[in-house]
């Protein structure tokens, strides 16, 4: 496993894309964060409109994701690496944990930055408020899991350009659906199955009993919906 990790590090530090792919996290998520600040005057949840940048944020930590894997595939350098690395289990959690590690490190510089810029331009309760911890907290670890859900379809499906196209119709496509259902019943259902309203409902510090999803409930949702699709590349990676 360390010449695995030894691998995936090299792979990923020795590309351009990486680093301006979650360079570019930092930006968009904290510079979405900003202008959603200045513009909305009036909010009942100030940390969560903080922390509205990391909806584009994602966008962007999905495309690195997907990349890790399916550029191998798409060049065929991945016949290499499983015969430098036979044991595939290796291979994709290698590739899990330094994913895993780059987004932490982005992902935090990019949800701190973003609420710092929420916090100077908005009026907002003492960040010793109980919620306004899990918020940030919470928003990182989704910025991970939207990557390792990234990763395991990239390598079941084994395309780019289909990958990422899944995992943007999965996060941004069914939230528009569910606003176009009139039935009160199953708007609040698919509310709570889609992995980003209900991944992102760990934001919400107030009115949460008026919320579809709980906030850690939600976050469960999407580590289930991470762990299935890495369930099911690591099958197809195996075959």
């Amino acid at each position: 496993m360390r010449l695995a990790l030894h691998a995936e590090w090299t792979k990923l530090r020795t590309v351009a894309a990486p680093a301006w792919l979650l360079l570019g996290t930092i930006v968009a998520t904290v510079a979405l964060s900003a202008a959603a600040a200045s513009v909305v005057t009036n909010t009942d949840d100030p940390t969560r409109l903080s922390l509205i940048g990391v909806e584009l944020g994602q966008a962007l930590v999905a495309v690195l994701a997907v990349l890790v894997i399916s550029g191998e595939f798409g060049s065929g350098m991945i016949q290499t690496t499983l015969t430098a690395m036979p044991r595939r289990m290796n291979v994709l959690a290698a590739k899990a944990i330094t994913l895993t590690a780059a987004v932490t490190a982005a992902g935090t510089v990019a949800v701190l930055g973003a609420f710092i810029a929420g916090r100077l331009i908005l009026p907002a309760p003492p960040i010793t408020h109980e919620p306004t911890p899990r918020a940030v907290a919470g928003s990182v670890l989704y910025l991970i899991l939207i990557a390792l859900l990234s990763l395991g379809v990239a390598t079941a499906v084994r395309d780019s350009a289909t990958s990422i196209g899944v995992v943007l119709g999965l996060l941004y496509l069914v939230p528009i659906i569910a606003r176009t259902i009139g039935d009160p019943h199953w708007q609040r259902l698919l509310q709570q199955v889609a992995p980003m309203s209900a991944g992102l409902a760990v934001q919400v510090t107030t009115d949460l009993h008026d919320q579809p999803i709980g906030p850690w409930a939600g976050l469960g949702v999407l580590a289930a919906w991470t762990a299935t699709a890495l369930l099911t590349g690591w099958l197809r990676l195996r075959r």
